[in-house]
């Protein structure tokens, strides 16, 4: 098995499904995952129609032809002020007016989730290379990693001068400083075509209609990594292989960076990225010092419980909490972007003594998390050593890819106990004589009814209540023990299995 050094994105497309890994000095740091061709509707504008008004909560329902009406909040923002600074937008605070009935052109943000419909935005945007194209906005800015004051203030000029009217809006990326003015300008004047070309189509589409698709995940982590430190590109399909290479013909990327991998093993086998995904889907994350952190999700929050497992320090017990906690803030600011985590999570950290030490936790907490794409919020931690923050939902959770509810405890985390079991067989029976019926048959786990003979259970039942009728059990390797069958037969001696045995 090879091993991955310095920072790489491997790509690889299979069962009709696409992927992307991100490996650092050894650690997944991301991973993304598609259908193809692609199903995630984050991004895409559709057209669609206001079927409710909510005054009280400043927002309108939208049907874009999904199962579920999609969110708008009227008073959305018009840009994220934590990545980009920019010109200020006049009436930027202003709400959206509209009306039930209305046509409206949306941009999904935010995906379904659950019982919740997407979340979608009425200021568009289209995302380049170096240029985020707001049509309907108005706001010049540029991003926050740019921190060469005379290069930003190029870029702003740059940004007035591509706006031909005072609603729309350009923002410069990361990637901008990396091409020239006229390359700033023909992206621009793409991107200003695409919209004018999406607006016409538009006006003869019925509703639900999609009217701009992004591009495929290899495609936007091509994209997204321009710029960036990346020392290579593998790639395990040679159809996805070629097609980045046109990309690359752009001029876009080193081409020594992009590199096809052939060899007979898998590529996320070759360079041991399976065994991190399998991880990445398991609730229990260890740390290296012999502790861990426990992640579970609930519907409205996602919560971390920090433990010190095997890890007993060498000094005190406020010093082995303390660096305990100092560890597991590094793991948590991975995981949550590994996993892609959203919404509100809760960290419930070993207690700690004194007031430092919980604030040195939490700023190591927000320093490790100041690199995330996503935004995030961290609170700071109360005396019960709790620490609440909130994460951008950037897409769907890597969870969601990874596994599924249990179609035994229904994604609850259990299964039934066995004395629920029973208690349930022993009133199907109870109903079977009820009904007329003089045997009941019993189909069921070979344990269960092992158990029911062994433990002598429902003997009570056979002298008394029952007494006249006969129960039968027929057992079976390949049930769930939660799983079980009962059947009324109208004589004390019916036809049955051979391995069938009568309670006595």
């Amino acid at each position: 098995m090879k091993r991955v050094t310095k920072k790489e994105w491997f790509l690889d497309r299979y069962c009709n499904q696409q992927f992307a890994a991100l490996v650092e000095e050894g650690e997944l740091k991301e991973f993304h995952m598609e259908d193809e061709p692609r199903t995630d509707i984050v991004g895409n504008i559709y057209k669609g129609k206001v079927v409710n008004v909510l005054a009280g909560m400043n927002a309108a329902f939208v049907n874009c032809g999904f199962h579920r009406n999609c969110y708008l909040s009227l008073e959305e923002s018009y840009t994220d002020p934590n990545k980009y600074d920019g010109t200020p937008v006049a009436h930027a605070d202003s709400p959206l007016n509209v009306k039930i009935g209305d046509e409206i052109i949306v941009q999904v943000t935010k995906p379904e989730r659950g019982s919740k419909g997407a979340k979608v935005s009425a200021r568009l945007s289209f995302v380049g290379n170096r240029i985020i194209y707001m049509p309907n906005t108005g706001f010049l800015g540029v991003s926050r990693r740019i921190t060469d004051e005379n290069i930003r203030a190029e870029l702003l000029q740059t940004a007035q001068e591509l706006q031909e009217h005072e609603n729309e809006g350009f923002v410069m990326r990361t990637k901008a400083p990396h091409t020239t003015k006229e390359g700033l300008i023909k992206e621009a004047t793409y991107l200003k075509k695409l919209y004018t070309r999406m607006i016409e189509f538009a006006k003869e589409q019925p509703i639900g209609t999609v009217l701009y698709e992004d591009e495929d995940l290899p495609f936007r982590v091509m994209r997204e990594s321009i710029g960036e430190e990346i020392n290579a590109f593998r790639v395990g399909d040679a159809e996805l292989y070629q097609r980045l290479s046109d990309l690359i013909e752009l001029g876009d990327f080193p081409k020594h960076k992009l590199q096809f991998y052939d060899g007979e093993r898998t590529l996320m086998n070759e360079y041991g990225i399976s065994p991190l995904l399998y991880a990445a889907a398991s609730p229990i994350v260890p740390l290296k010092n012999g502790g861990s952190l426990v992640i579970e999700h609930t519907e409205a929050m996602t919560v971390v419980d920090v433990n010190t497992g095997k890890y007993v320090g060498s000094t005190t017990l406020e010093e082995t909490a303390f660096t305990t906690n100092l560890e597991a803030a590094h793991e948590i600011a991975r995981q949550v972007r590994l996993r892609n985590i959203g919404g509100i999570i809760v960290v419930d950290f070993i207690d700690m003594l004194q007031e430092s030490h919980r604030q040195d936790v939490t700023e190591t907490l927000r320093a490790c998390l100041s690199g995330d794409k996503a935004k995030c919020n961290v609170l700071p931690m109360s005396e019960l050593c709790i620490t609440e923050f909130t994460r951008r939902r950037l897409g769907n959770d890597a969870r969601s890819h990874l596994v599924k509810p249990c179609p035994v405890c229904k994604g609850n985390g259990y299964v039934h106990d066995d004395i629920f079991v029973l208690t349930q067989i022993r009133s199907s029976i109870i109903d079977c004589f009820i009904e007329g019926h003089l045997t009941a048959v019993v189909d069921l786990h070979e344990r269960i009814m092992y158990k029911i003979l062994q433990d002598g259970l429902y003997h009570i039942e056979k002298d008394t209540r029952w007494k006249g009728h006969n129960v039968y059990f027929v057992p079976h390797k390949t049930y769930k023990e939660h799983q079980y069958t009962v059947h009324g037969e109208d004589t004390l001696t019916p036809t049955l299995p051979p391995n069938a045995t009568l309670l006595s």
